[in-house]
């Protein structure tokens, strides 16, 4: 719940240098504070701030592993598409078609499972060197 803002109808100015205001800013965005003002209220009042304690890095790293999940998602769809297509094909020539055309699809995906495991190795690289 935020307080009401109703009663505050007296200012108090002050003068920072500009490495004082860069500190400020640099705790006011690492805190879950909206706004810079009631960071600077609470901190000139003690009361308490909450802190962000997530690990950036570890964000960046599950959103590229989501991107992954979801492009493996794909391909597997794709090819459980393909297997169901493969049972309902009663004609050789129908089998002929399915076969380039999967044989297409197949290079496709192993280039994607390429680049997958190049991006995952790349993570694993970057997160052993944090």
């Amino acid at each position: 719940m935020e307080e009401k803002n109703s009663g505050r109808n007296r200012w108090l100015h002050i003068r920072l240098t500009k490495e004082e205001l860069h500190i400020i800013d640099r705790n006011f965005k690492a805190s879950v504070c909206r706004k810079r003002s009631d960071f600077v209220r609470r901190n000139l009042l003690r009361k308490p701030i909450v802190m962000k304690y997530r690990n950036e890095s570890l964000d960046k790293l599950l959103q590229e592993l989501i991107q992954l999940r979801t492009q493996l998602s794909f391909m597997g769809n794709n090819f459980n598409q393909s297997v169901k297509k493969l049972h309902t094909l009663f004609e050789i020539s129908d089998l002929r078609v399915w076969i380039m055309a999967f044989d297409s699809e197949r290079d496709r995906y192993f280039s994607l499972v390429d680049e997958i495991k190049k991006h995952i190795e790349n993570l694993a690289q970057k997160w052993l060197q944090s």
